[in-house]
């Protein structure tokens, strides 16, 4: 899934997306308040870790416009900000989590993960398509009981399109969800991934789960 990390302190915005990246996340990462909303407007994240006190556009600017025109991307707020009105401020604009600096990492990407489930209307973090099992929380993959190993690109492919299991997602939903700005991803690297991910979740002996429906995406579902 994508996140954008909106965050001055430069330690812990790279920190944080360092983290993320490591746990099969796309990240993009903005410094200031105008870039981080230049970013809001041309990408539909699926979470946007946001602090308060940014330069040029304060973090609650770019929450009121988020929310104005629409956009639908989780908002966790990360600030120094402890006080009661603070969270309740954030909330009332449209968050839907806050994080009190300091903070561990750990707390933080158990959150981002939380807030992606309640997006995709996920109550467990196990997804199950068919005989095709997903753990989101450790990333393991496994079928009919055989576990598969995946790269980080690989999982991270698979995890969004069991996400939308029976929605066909087109080339361009998994390129701005799955890959970020700065990942240098060739225009082809959809279709090679899916080859990957075919080669190593389907089998002779088993139902395919993986289609692809010509002139629209691709759709994981067991076909009756």
């Amino acid at each position: 899934m994508r996140v954008l990390v909106i965050e001055d302190y430069a330690p812990i915005r790279e920190s944080v997306t360092q983290g993320l990246q490591e746990a099969g996340f796309a990240v993009d990462a903005a410094g200031d308040g105008r870039e981080g909303l230049w970013y809001t407007e041309s990408t539909d994240y699926d979470v946007i870790v946001l602090d308060l006190m940014l330069p040029h556009v304060d973090g609650l600017t770019i929450l009121k416009k988020l929310r104005a025109r629409g956009g639908r991307s989780s908002v966790l707020i990360l600030t120094a900000r402890d006080r009661l009105e603070d969270r309740v401020g954030g909330l009332n604009q449209g968050a839907d989590d806050y994080l009190v600096k300091p903070f561990s990492f750990e707390e933080l990407l158990a959150r981002v993960r939380t807030l992606i489930r309640r997006r995709y209307d996920l109550h467990d973090p196990l997804i199950r398509v068919a005989d095709l099992e997903i753990d989101t929380t450790v990333r393991t993959v496994k079928r009919n009981e055989r576990t598969i190993e995946l790269t980080v690109r690989e999982y991270a492919l698979l995890e969004y399109l069991a996400a939308r299991a029976g929605q066909v997602v087109t080339r361009t939903d998994i390129w701005e969800h799955v890959y970020d700005f700065r990942s240098g991803a060739e225009s082809n690297v959809v279709d090679v991934y899916i080859g990957y991910l075919r080669k190593k979740i389907e089998a002779p002996n088993l139902p395919k789960l993986l289609h692809t429906r010509r002139g629209h995406g691709y759709v994981l579902v067991e076909r009756v």
